[in-house]
């Protein structure tokens, strides 16, 4: 479950620190979920099939003496224009299909070959909903123990 934290004025960056007590206190900084433009990320164009980035994630985890990694914090950038397009063409189920996918990455799981699965990296097959894969990999990562002391 996510938790929304409001709004911010911090901007996405592939040197984003996870750790930002001026900005958000004693705690680690919330998953950072922005809405792009093409000018802003040139990965992202308009929508134009299957060679459409139309999102993208990833998390930062750590390793407090010794223990195992733990996700802390990460961040989702998603593109405004061509989901905008692909709400307007096809659905918004599609369109929530993509924001759940790159959730996906947030929390741990991984792009997967089998075209029946979210997961997997195109939407050729046209799913907006995780499938019983992305949710078994999901109960898999769900397993791991707290880590109070992060």
């Amino acid at each position: 479950m996510f938790i929304d934290d409001g709004a911010t004025t911090e901007d996405p960056s592939a040197q984003r620190e996870s750790y930002q007590p001026g900005r958000y206190g004693d705690r680690w900084a919330p998953v950072l979920i922005a809405w792009e433009m093409t000018a802003e990320e040139p990965i992202f164009t308009e929508l134009k099939g299957e060679g459409t980035v139309l999102g993208r994630a990833g998390s930062e985890s750590v390793s407090v003496g010794g223990s195992d990694y733990t996700y802390v914090s990460g961040q989702l950038e998603l593109n405004a224009p061509a989901l905008k397009s692909l709400i307007k063409q096809e659905s918004l189920a599609q369109a929530r299909g993509t924001i759940e996918h790159e959730l996906g990455h947030i929390v741990g799981l991984d792009h997967i070959e089998d075209s029946t699965q979210l997961m997997n990296p195109t939407d050729s097959a046209g799913l907006n909903s995780y499938q019983i894969g992305d949710l078994n990999g999901l109960a898999l990562l769900g397993q791991g123990a707290c880590q109070p002391r992060l």
